[in-house]
């Protein structure tokens, strides 16, 4: 009898489903910017969004070239989270499932460095606030050169939920 009771909860275990976990994050300090590392469940929809430059174009550009961008590395890093909540929508998402963040940054024509406090700034209005509390990991780095000439930020990313 006691092995059957012990077979029997063998397979009430094995049958049952599993207690799917949600999409975790690590912070190394509460006031952090970001995660220190993020943790996935295997049963989660995740969704790639491609390289973005910001859609601030100047509307006054020639319609048979390509628009400048315009603004400021904090404007342009506005613009392409404005373009990931539109994307991340068509997926039942929003901002703050993002899990990864690339940032390239180039040097700012008018200082001759990375705008990366503008670039935080814009990010700080997003990540880490009351209405949305999540993080996600980061990289930023400085490149030589964007895709369009006057692009000073470009954000990839990886959202995941479940």
């Amino acid at each position: 009898m006691k092995s059957a009771l012990c077979l029997f909860a063998l397979a009430a275990a094995i049958a049952a489903p599993a207690q799917a976990a949600e999409v975790s994050r690590v912070y190394a300090t509460p006031e952090a910017r970001f995660a220190s590392s993020v943790a996935v469940p295997p049963d989660a929809t995740v969704v790639y969004l491609s390289g973005a430059l910001s859609p601030i174009g100047d509307p006054a550009a020639p319609k048979d070239k390509p628009k400048p961008l315009a603004g400021s590395t904090g404007a342009q890093t506005e613009g392409i989270f404005k373009t990931f909540e539109a994307q991340l929508k068509a997926h039942g998402m929003g901002l703050g499932d993002i899990v990864s963040m690339r940032v390239y940054l180039i040097a700012d024509p008018a200082t001759g460095v990375m705008d990366f406090n503008g670039m935080n700034a814009a990010y700080a209005k997003a990540f880490g606030v009351a209405g949305q509390p999540n993080r996600p990991v980061r990289a930023t780095v400085q490149v030589a050169g964007l895709a369009a000439a006057t692009a000073l930020v470009e954000i990839e990313a990886v959202a995941a939920k479940r």
